[in-house]
């Protein structure tokens, strides 16, 4: 595909994934509409790429009329919308039993409406394009993950909302496809929230052995142009998925010993 004067949407774009997405498709080509809360970083983004197709929008995804101005700033910009990447996304690092239901409520807030309130927004314009909706998924989106609970009930929502969502498109010719990541290197975990919703300021992975952002970004980039259904990423992650389907026992079991340490939660 080729995505020269392409508009490209993509949510949560001053950072981590969604930086480079919007870097990658500038790159190829394409005009790029991004948004993010902080617009300290979404102005700093426009001047990376002073002259370029770029189109920014200070927004949180978790509030639908910020996505409604978004989407029709967007269209306004650029006329149109033939690629929506719901990338805006908020993890949780905290066992269950110690979590408050308001820090779950935000990652549903995130993570699931702000997929829902974008796309419903953006959907009639992809569909006269016959485009493409693409969803910033996990591995916690196909198996649930100690730790991550809230996060994974939001990843989980997403994928089942788009896979309907992919069967109503059929015959509109629409691309509806989720990315699974796994561990990649991005602010995610340093943005996690604990237990009572505060963010917690520090990763428990070592970054620097995980796949980039950059690398992320060109596997979501193919994806889309090779109109796939749904992508895992890293071959840890490929195992998770592949193990849990087929081996669900030994998979809880290799899960538990990887994130816990004499009782308690490591990672």
């Amino acid at each position: 595909m080729d995505f020269k004067d392409k508009v490209v949407v993509i949510t949560g774009g001053s950072d981590g994934i969604g930086k480079a997405l919007v870097e990658l498709f500038l790159s190829k080509g394409a005009k790029v509409a991004t948004c993010g809360r902080n617009n300290d970083k979404l102005y700093a983004l426009q001047q990376e790429f002073v002259g370029r197709p770029l189109h920014t929008f200070v927004a949180d995804v978790s509030n639908e009329q910020d996505c409604n101005h978004f989407i029709a700033t967007a269209v306004k910009a650029f006329g149109g919308i033939d690629i929506l990447i719901n990338n805006a996304g908020l993890s949780m690092r905290a066992l269950i039993i110690d979590s408050e239901t308001s820090a779950y409520k935000r990652l549903m807030d995130v993570n699931f409406w702000g997929t829902v309130y974008t796309t419903k927004a953006a959907l009639p314009y992809i569909i006269q394009r016959k485009g493409t909706v693409a969803g910033i998924s996990s591995i916690v989106g196909n198996r649930g993950i100690p730790g991550r609970s809230a996060y994974s009930a939001s990843k989980f929502a997403m994928q089942g909302w788009l896979e309907a969502l992919r069967v109503e498109m059929k015959d509109h010719d629409v691309n509806v496809l989720w990315v699974s990541p796994g561990f990649i290197a991005t602010k995610i975990r340093t943005t996690a929230l604990n237990g009572e919703g505060k963010p917690i300021g520090e990763t428990p992975m070592d970054e620097s052995k995980l796949m980039s952002a950059e690398d992320c970004a060109l596997h979501i980039y193919n994806a889309i142009a090779k109109r796939k259904r749904a992508v895992v990423l890293t071959l840890t992650g490929k195992a998770t998925v592949w193990m849990s389907k087929f081996l669900p026992t030994l998979a809880d079991k290799y899960i538990h010993k990887f994130f816990f340490k004499e009782g308690k939660l490591i990672k």
